[in-house]
């Protein structure tokens, strides 16, 4: 029987080739689009989407309809690779029988639904589900072929729908009442609007914070040769803590009125889900879509499986096969491993039937992704090791005031030898005897104040997104990069942008619905019911137009109010001091050839000008170098510095 086989990308159809043809597959080319051919298979990789759900032609115009109409415009599915449709009519051709062969999950199940519309009709139509691309799955895979999941496909559809309305719409609207059209429009989005708010509302508990000052109490004290510390509880009153503070120095000693000692297990961390894969690469320097694209290519090389999946529950998987091939790139690890292994592997509270959590393969001996690479290796390898076992103390002790502290030591460090990114603190304290009385050797009193709530990371931004619905394991690394690229966020430890703040205050007092994560995740909800059968594409896309549709009622008229916000926002983002030589504002401006640079807005009388580096973010944070001009901060690949404008600067 002739069979089309139709893989994501081309990366994955060549492998998928070498492993179903023992390496005797030929190559090639139809329409500049590569093939493999062997027996009576054929094995073509897409580019990921070949279609693009789109407004028709004539609404292309920003200002020929208004953006409350948009909503029901009926959008159209516009081919992006023409000669991958090319390829697959050619290809097609005499075929029997189409295996889908796309990744397992709601986009890969639309990007084979898409391909399957340019074939002829009568094909014989089967899917290839598997979760990693070794012989041994890809082999099983295709002789248990199953059915294309319709209603996998048209809940993706329903996000690309209603994502598009509630984009364009609202997008339109923004950019237009605030008139920053073309190339500076001013993007709002579903998942993406929401998302922003965190990190704007997270802004202002920040500024609005007003640390209050406590004062702690820290006494050392020594037994059998051992130095070890008690500290106080707060004590929020200055004068009371410096006359306890002198009572303990006069008094000289303290009393153990508790002391306790137990041995106490540190379970291994569960295996990696994407959110904590994404949360965990981020702590390691790598932005969530960077750490994603090379897991994908990690996946689609064989070294890795599926990085897209919410399960934390291994299920029966050939783990000695996978430790045997580990050992050709950790031989010491493994070694150990097999020392301490547990019964059974660790499990997180998350369980579904898609894909595995993710976890190697295969062994890995590249250098460019082998961070990744080990990152996840070192996850599974921990997940099968024993529990890490400590020796913990816990103490308090009285002289006027209590007095607490803990020790800790590591008894087998088990786990903890595989894993070296998570560090426990060892800390040894004598064991005490209730009553028993101990010399202060030192009293010190400490001044500390409240802290403000944290940033948001990306990891932690994940994690948060997660936890409130916005978004799925596969578009959130997308959206916080949008963010970026948006000039909505930036930094590191996540601020917002003027531009970013003022879209969403625009927002929030125009419709707050669109900045709550709540109208969001529940539309994620209604996704997933079409996934599983129990509502229909028609029903969860009427419902979102519904919402927006009020959103419009509520945001209409307030179009001079939203401009002005906006505009002021904008500004004070384009500012870059006071110029040198006149006083006047230096803002961002824009070549003909739209490079960006800093100028006068006293021009044309006065012509002062700075060149600005044409990539990253740039910013201005209110220093100015010893010759007068600005200094301004870039922010670009993860690296942030500050420099004077003036490049002619000796400083």
């Amino acid at each position: 029987m002739k069979t089309l086989v139709i893989c994501e990308k081309g990366i994955a159809a060549r492998r998928i080739a070498q492993i179903l043809s023992n390496r005797k597959y030929k190559q090639g080319k139809v329409a500049g689009v590569p093939y493999y051919y062997f027996d009576d298979y054929i094995v073509i990789g897409l580019k990921g989407h070949i279609m693009k759900l789109d407004y028709p032609k004539e609404f292309s115009k920003w200002k020929g309809i208004s953006p409350k109409n948009l909503i029901d415009v009926e959008p159209v599915k516009k081919v992006t690779a023409y000669s991958i449709k090319k390829a697959l009519k050619e290809l097609s051709k005499d075929v029997q029988r189409v295996i889908i062969a796309t990744d397992y999950d709601r986009e890969g199940e639309l990007i084979g639904v898409e391909a399957l519309s340019m074939l002829p009709k009568g094909i014989e139509v089967k899917r290839a589900r598997f979760s990693a691309i070794t012989p041994y799955e890809i082999k099983r895979a295709f002789e248990n072929l199953g059915n294309v999941d319709y209603n996998l496909s048209k809940s993706a559809e329903a996000r690309q729908y209603v994502d598009l309305i509630w984009g364009a719409s609202l997008t339109r609207f923004i950019s237009i009442s605030s008139n920053q059209l073309g190339k500076d429009f001013l993007s709002v989005g579903r998942v993406q609007t929401p998302t922003l708010a965190l990190i704007v509302e997270r802004e202002k508990e920040i500024e609005k914070f007003v640390p209050k000052p406590y004062w702690i109490i820290k006494i050392k004290m020594e037994k059998d040769g051992m130095v070890f510390e008690a500290t106080s509880d707060k004590i929020e009153d200055e004068d009371k803590a410096k006359e306890v503070y002198e009572k303990v120095k006069k008094k000289g000693y303290a009393i153990v009125k508790k002391f306790k000692k137990e041995m106490k297990e540190s379970v291994p961390p569960p295996p990696y889900d994407t959110t904590s894969f994404l949360k965990d690469a981020s702590y390691l320097g790598y932005s969530p879509a960077n750490a994603m694209k090379i897991a994908e290519e990690l996946y689609m090389n064989g070294y890795i499986s599926y990085p897209r999946t919410d399960n934390t529950v291994y299920p029966a998987l050939p783990f000695d096969s996978i430790l045997k091939k580990l050992s050709k790139v950790f031989p010491h690890d493994v070694k150990k491993l097999l020392e301490m292994r547990r019964e059974k592997p660790t499990r997180g509270k998350k369980y579904s039937h898609d894909h595995p959590p993710i976890h190697p393969v295969d062994a890995y001996t590249g250098k460019e992704h082998m961070k990744i690479y080990e990152l996840i290796a070192k996850r599974f390898m921990a997940t099968l090791a024993k529990n890490a076992l400590m020796e913990e103390k816990k103490f308090e002790v009285e002289a006027e005031i209590k007095f607490k502290g803990e020790g800790r030591k590591i008894i087998e460090r088990n786990w903890l030898e595989l894993y070296p990114y998570i560090k426990i603190e060892e800390k040894e304290i004598p064991d005490l005897k209730e009553g028993e009385k101990l010399k202060i050797l030192e009293a010190k009193m400490e001044r500390k104040e409240t802290k403000p709530p944290k940033r948001y990371t990306q990891g932690s931004l994940l994690a948060e997104m997660e936890k409130l619905g916005l978004g799925t394991k596969s578009t959130r690394h997308e959206i916080i990069s949008k963010l970026y690229q948006r000039k909505y966020i930036k930094g590191k430890t996540i601020s917002p942008t003027p531009a970013g703040i003022a879209v969403t205050e625009a927002l929030k007092k125009g419709a707050e619905i669109i900045t709550k994560p709540d109208m969001t995740a529940m539309l994620e909800e209604d996704m997933e019911k079409i996934a599983d059968g129990k509502k229909s594409f028609e029903e969860v896309v009427e419902e979102s137009k519904s919402i927006l549709k009020k959103a419009f009622e509520i945001l209409e008229g307030k179009e001079k109010d939203i401009a002005r916000e906006i505009k002021n926002a904008l500004y004070k983002q384009n500012f870059f001091g006071k110029c040198p030589k006149c006083g006047a504002d230096l803002v961002l401006r824009k070549s003909r050839n739209g490079k960006r640079f800093i100028g006068c807005s006293n021009y044309p009388r006065c012509t002062t000008t700075y060149p600005l580096p044409q990539k990253g973010v740039v910013f201005f944070e209110g220093e100015y170098c010893e010759c007068g001009a600005p200094k301004i901060t870039i922010i670009y690949k993860g690296k942030k510095w500050k420099k004077c404008a003036d490049p002619n600067c000796q400083n």
